[in-house]
């Protein structure tokens, strides 16, 4: 507890805490400004934190909360591999198998330790979305997968630099197999950009408050877990479940259950996954790193003005059925994990309104459809680009839901037209809220966003990951549900495809990508 802090140091406790979280924003600044690809430089897909030497989570920036919380397996397991004693200054270390503590294979987590005059203070991670890292379609997101192999290059944790250099050998390899190798190695030079400005301001500080540096650390979480208990200790005890679930799994046509019973007693919290679905022969799987992510965007929720550090997880027993779609065996498929853990965090959200009905609001419509286009345009040029679209917000006692917006742990922001226009042979000839899909009620859900995109010339294929198109984001207090999901293809002579939640075509010059996200549910009964 903070209570141990020597009573001197107490006044520098606030500015180390507004210093720790500007390096970490500056860091994430660095991270996305540097990189390359649309879907991290303008879509921001990507995450930054600063972790204690031992592998606690220290700061993290005010990002993506997606990524964030899965920084901190990925820390874990390179500790696990390289202990903080065999590190030296310039080393980096790289992974992205969801076995070993990452997400899916496109986001590759880089590592690196921070010295200050040949002592460890601390290690500075970031998290970035690459645009395609192999497997059998391009993107690296194939919505059919059933097996980690058919995903992309999986690397378990290893030194990717030394002396503050990418290992040519490594480099090769990552090459090797990405079908963008130019912007798979800039956006990891971005990465490598990113750690060595949080690197130098930790350093900064480390030198500032000198031999109290660590204490003041140590202060900081124990803080947040202070103000963690007491927000809990606030709200009263109970038992409260809530239960969703995925269209399918991307192979078979079943519905994937995501079930949360949540226990809390004083000031702490059991989140259990106990009922939700086996794990599925798709890709829908989550592993626990992704599922950390949903779990961590709560606890800070409980106390919002905490420092942002790992203190918040301290009241928490996180339990993830092993075998389950939030706990899968290895070889299983993971790629589109995103629906899973928005999924899995509305359930969350949900159930807490069970045990703190003053804070219930309509579900949010949880869906980030990721779409990866690839092909030729009509001089044989490659394109390659992942384009994240988002929903809308639930409504809530005090108001609508937000229309067109990423919620809870958000997936990233959205890619301009003139991006997208300018990189690949795509026009976007409709773009906007689809009209009237928000739940209606007191309060109406939030509208979903419509997109239509027109292939101008050339051909290629399109891999689509959506969500809502069967189980619609239920209201609350008498709201209505919001509409579902929608998407199809106009080709040319006019045929019209309906596509499902998981679909991958082909299309040609002058056929058209129809796609509708679904609203959230309204609030309230209509007056």
């Amino acid at each position: 507890m903070t209570s141990r802090l020597p009573a001197t140091l107490v006044p520098r406790l606030e500015p180390v805490r507004l210093t720790l979280q500007a390096a970490a924003d500056r860091m994430q600044d660095s991270l996305i400004g540097g990189a390359y690809s649309a879907i991290a430089r303008e879509a921001g897909d990507g995450a930054a934190a600063l972790f204690l030497p031992d592998g606690r989570l220290l700061v993290q920036a005010r990002s993506l909360p997606l990524l964030l919380g899965s920084l901190i397996p990925a820390v874990e397991a390179v500790l696990k591999q390289f202990p903080a004693d065999t590190m030296r200054d310039g080393d980096g270390y790289l992974l992205n198998d969801p076995f070993m503590g990452g997400t899916h294979l496109p986001d590759l987590t880089l590592v690196r330790p921070i010295f200050l005059q040949q002592t460890l203070i601390g290690l500075a991670a970031t998290s970035l979305h690459h645009q395609d890292v192999g497997g059998i379609t391009p993107g690296s997101i194939p919505p059919h997968a059933t097996s980690i192999f058919q995903e992309g290059l999986r690397l378990p944790p290893v030194r990717s630099h030394r002396d503050s250099q990418l290992d040519a050998l490594l480099g090769a390899l990552l090459a090797a197999n990405s079908r963008t190798p130019d912007l798979l190695l800039g956006d990891l030079s971005s990465q490598w950009s990113g750690t060595s400005a949080g690197g130098r301001e930790l350093q900064q500080l480390a030198l500032r408050e000198g031999e109290h540096f660590l204490v003041l650390c140590d202060a900081l979480i124990d803080q947040t877990e202070t103000l963690t208990r007491q927000a809990l200790l606030s709200y009263p005890d109970g038992i409260a479940s809530w239960e969703d679930a995925l269209d399918s799994d991307g192979v078979g046509d079943d519905p994937v259950a995501i079930r949360v019973t949540l226990e809390k007693r004083g000031d702490r919290l059991r989140i259990d996954f106990t009922g939700s679905a086996p794990q599925t022969r798709g890709p829908v799987n989550a592993a626990p790193a992704a599922v950390l992510s949903a779990a961590l965007y709560f606890m800070r929720s409980l106390a919002p003005d905490a420092p942002n550090n790992a203190g918040c997880l301290l009241p928490l027993d996180l339990h993830l059925p092993e075998g389950s779609v939030v706990n899968p065996l290895w070889p299983a498929a993971v790629n589109a994990r995103t629906g899973t853990v928005k999924l899995a965090c509305n359930a969350i959200i949900g159930a807490w309104s069970g045990i703190a009905p003053h804070t219930a609001a309509a579900a949010n419509a949880g869906v980030a459809a990721v779409i990866a286009f690839a092909g030729k345009d009509a001089d044989g040029r490659d394109f390659t680009l992942t384009e994240v679209v988002a929903s809308g917000a639930g409504a809530h006692a005090g108001g609508d839901g937000t229309p067109g917006i990423s919620t809870d742990v958000s997936n990233a922001r959205n890619t301009p037209v003139e991006i997208v226009e300018a990189r690949t042979p795509i026009r976007i000839e409709q773009y906007g809220f689809a009209t009237g899909s928000g739940g209606g009620g007191r309060h109406r859900g939030g509208d979903g966003l419509r997109r239509v995109y027109r292939l101008t010339d050339g051909k290629g294929t399109v891999s689509y990951r959506g969500e809502r198109h069967r189980h619609a984001a239920r209201g609350a207090a008498g709201g209505a549900a919001g509409a579902l999901s929608r998407a199809w293809i106009e080709r040319a002579d006019g045929r019209i495809e309906a596509l499902g939640a998981k679909a991958q075509f082909e299309w040609q010059a002058g056929d058209r990508l129809h796609v509708e996200t679904a609203g959230a549910g309204g609030w309230g009964e209509p007056e």
